[in-house]
């Protein structure tokens, strides 16, 4: 107290406040009560700067936050620091799961207190608009698409593309489209019309809203993760690498295949993409072809990411899923490994958007759209072969709610076409199929039923652990595969694995406060998407896995983003100040800088470790072998033997430069060697004692050096053969070695 003014200082309001118990209350003053020396008519000399008396209010009013307010704010902020302690607890190395079942329970208990208090929520849908739509069909369009879709299936036999079959298909599916769509302008002119519109904009000039600033933000940072140090983590390619890549030669050799056989068979999707890479930027048949295709398909999903959560919420709240989206150590890992895991997300973004879109829209449209998607993502990945029943699922759950109330029978009239149209666009592998089913569903088969090996155990009891352990993924262990993960860590961050929690505990209180379908339907579709996971119940170790359980991650994130939202909207209603302004700035930083920080970790430097343990270093080899051929040797010369759980010898003439050749020479068939007059060049592993005898014995005047790998454990032994031994004398120099 100031013994002068007897007027409360700052800090005497402050403790009123954090100590009020102790029954001293301090209330600002108003304005026109600061007295006399406020009278702002005089305006002489110094007059024109608040008094000291002035800056005073001014402060306790920048200070000013109702007690009520602050209590739910506190209450907020100790639930997210109990949740945070509870996902901190269940990280690995040291875990405690009953702590952090503990604390979880906590802050879910608090928040769920704050809810029922109506203190605390997360985003309400988007009421929509929407008028009812004609029920009709450009008879002419359909009745045309009907031959050509039988033409174009039949041709579709012996499995290949071809430009009649591929026209045809083309034709039909454009026929079945006029068919349908509902358009008052032919697709022309609507296309024109959006020509000049863009035409207009840039020559107008662009400005760029602080809005449009952070969504290309966000999005940069999410190129940044998928395409820094891209030809580095991850290094080296495995034996899947050297089918899809042979697959892809096939393309390029003008194999057009439906449906690739090789290696159990394979969608074509990713073949024709890397193909089109390879044309567009010149790349090669490389490791970093296979991963540019993959890499934009993971960028590209986090756009109706960000659609997604602007239809279920808000824009703010599209944001936010798309940037932890991109963001995350999950759908990083499974676009940078270059497989076909991530075409899962890449297509179930669009079908699960255009879904719930058009359910709720009633619209026409958006439904064929996912269809488009739906049968397009059957050309990708096979644990998409699951979408069609969770879209299924969905409009189920739409039509037992009352927000279907009216349009029931339009919307299963819209999942008939959808059906359709999907059945369209899957045309050329569902033609493959009724030749080959065996083919097909081998894959799924070794995986579901005891076609490789028996069951072991229960399948019921299998599927239920397999459900469980999937579920607890996000926040417990995402599983021992190192191919696409981090093995025994959870699948989210601490930031995202708690975001998750609350977003997850938000939607459900949203449903039971305003029973609507969305709410519902992206609780179910987690587990949904993950059942080409769960349903390993020949192999329950491969369970979860973070490359069968990629469409999962949509909704996963949609619920991050409503849960990072729902706290900012705390701050917003309960600290509308300065105070509240810098606590959100502040609440956003320090959340997000955590979360990048940690996804950076565990992509760069933790799954790149794991990665390198696991995988053979076929590149050095491969580094080697080119050397050779380049200075002394020829690549025809040089031979790695195979030695059981060591490297693919296709990979190494990949790497060499030599996609089309494999290196791999069997230790019975080294004496053949004896008639090639050169320098000649054998790989083979440290511990294959008995072929460095033989070669030893064939070879007595060869010699052997030790590559040292940048990676411990992996050195290899290299055995050089003089051409005096075969030919011309040539000295074996130092240019091989790395």
């Amino acid at each position: 107290m100031d013994q002068n003014t007897k007027e409360p200082s700052v800090l005497d309001y402050v403790k009123s406040k954090l100590f009020f118990w102790r029954g001293q209350k301090i209330e600002i003053p108003a304005i026109d009560a600061l007295g006399e020396e406020h009278d702002r008519s005089r305006f002489d000399g110094e007059d024109f700067l608040p008094s000291p008396l002035e800056r005073k209010g001014i402060k306790l009013a920048f200070l000013h936050v109702d007690r009520g307010n602050l209590k739910i704010v506190v209450l907020g902020m100790a639930s997210l620091f109990f949740a945070l302690v509870a996902q901190l607890a269940l990280e690995p190395p040291s875990r405690g799961v009953t702590a952090g079942l503990l604390f979880y329970l906590i802050a879910g208990g608090w928040m769920s207190y704050l809810a029922m208090k109506g203190f605390w929520s997360i985003a309400d849908l988007p009421k929509v608009d929407w008028v009812p739509e004609p029920m009709t069909v450009n008879k002419v369009a359909l009745w045309a698409s009907i031959p050509l879709i039988l033409v174009a299936f039949v041709s579709f036999g012996g499995n290949r593309f071809t430009l009649l079959n591929v026209l045809l298909w083309f034709l039909a599916f454009f026929a079945m489209m006029r068919a349908f769509w509902l358009s008052e302008k032919p697709l022309l002119v609507g296309l024109s019309q959006i020509g000049e519109r863009i035409r207009r904009v840039f020559s107008k000039g662009v400005t760029i809203s602080p809005w449009t600033f952070l969504l290309l933000l966000a999005f940069g940072v999410a190129a940044f993760f998928r395409f820094y140090h891209l030809s580095e983590v991850p290094k080296e390619m495995f034996s899947d690498h050297a089918e899809k890549l042979l697959d892809v030669m096939d393309v390029l050799a003008g194999q057009t295949h439906i449906f690739f056989v090789r290696n159990t068979g394979r969608e074509a999707f990713q073949f024709y993409l890397t193909a089109l890479i390879i044309k567009v930027f010149g790349t090669g048949i490389s490791f970093l072809s296979l991963k540019l295709g993959t890499g934009l398909a993971g960028l590209f999903t986090l756009l109706f990411i960000y659609l997604l959560g602007k239809e279920i919420a808000t824009p703010r709240v599209g944001l936010f899923a798309m940037f932890f989206a991109g963001i995350s150590y999950w759908l990083n890992v499974i676009s940078r490994v270059a497989l076909r895991f991530t075409l899962y997300p890449f297509f179930a973004a669009p079908a699960l958007y255009f879904l719930i879109r058009g359910l709720r829209r009633r619209s026409r449209n958006d439904l064929i759209l996912s269809g488009v998607a739906v049968g397009l993502g059957l050309h990708g990945y096979s644990p998409f072969r699951f979408v069609p029943l969770v879209i299924v699922i969905g409009v189920i759950i739409y039509l037992l709610h009352r927000q279907s109330k009216g349009a029931r029978k339009q919307i299963f009239l819209g999942l008939i076409l959808l059906g359709f149209v999907s059945f369209v666009v899957f045309l050329p592998l569902l033609r493959f199929i009724m030749s080959n089913p065996e083919i097909f569903t081998y894959r799924t088969l070794t995986r579901l039923t005891s076609i490789e090996q028996p069951l072991p155990g229960n399948p019921i009891m299998i599927f239920l652990k397999n459900l469980g352990s999937a579920m607890i993924m996000f926040f417990w262990d995402n599983g021992e595969i190192w191919v696409h993960s981090v093995p025994h860590r959870p699948a989210l961050g601490v930031v995202s694995a708690v975001l998750l929690f609350f977003g997850a505990l938000g939607v459900l209180l949203r449903y039971l406060r305003q029973r609507n379908w969305v709410d519902i339907f992206i609780l179910v579709s987690i587990p949904l998407l993950m059942m080409p996971s769960v349903l390993s119940l020949a192999f329950p170790a491969e369970n979860p896995s973070l490359n069968r359980t990629g469409g999962a991650a949509i909704p996963v994130f949609l619920l991050i983003g409503l849960g990072f939202d729902s706290f900012l909207r705390i701050f917003k209603k309960y600290l509308p100040t300065v105070i509240g302004r810098i606590t959100i700035f502040s609440f956003c930083t320090v959340l997000l800088m955590i979360s990048v920080w940690q996804n950076y970790n565990l992509v760069f430097n933790q799954y790149d470790r794991e990665f390198k343990q696991g995988a053979w270093n076929s590149s050095e080899m491969g580094h080697v072998i080119h050397s050779f051929a380049e200075t002394i040797g020829d690549k025809d010369h040089a031979w790695v033997v195979p030695y059981p759980y060591w490297v693919d010898t296709r990979l190494v003439g990949i790497n060499a430069g030599f996609p089309r050749k494999d290196y791999a020479l069997w230790p019975e068939d080294i004496s053949e060697t004896l008639s090639v007059n050169d320098v000649k060049l054998f790989l083979l592993k440290p511990e294959d004692q008995d072929t460095l005898d033989m070669l030893g014995e064939i070879y007595p005047d060869g010699y052997v050096k030790e590559y040292n790998s940048a990676v411990e454990g992996k050195n290899f032994l290299m055995y050089f053969v003089p051409a005096s031994m075969g030919g011309g004398d040539v000295e074996i120099d130092d240019e091989v070695e790395p």
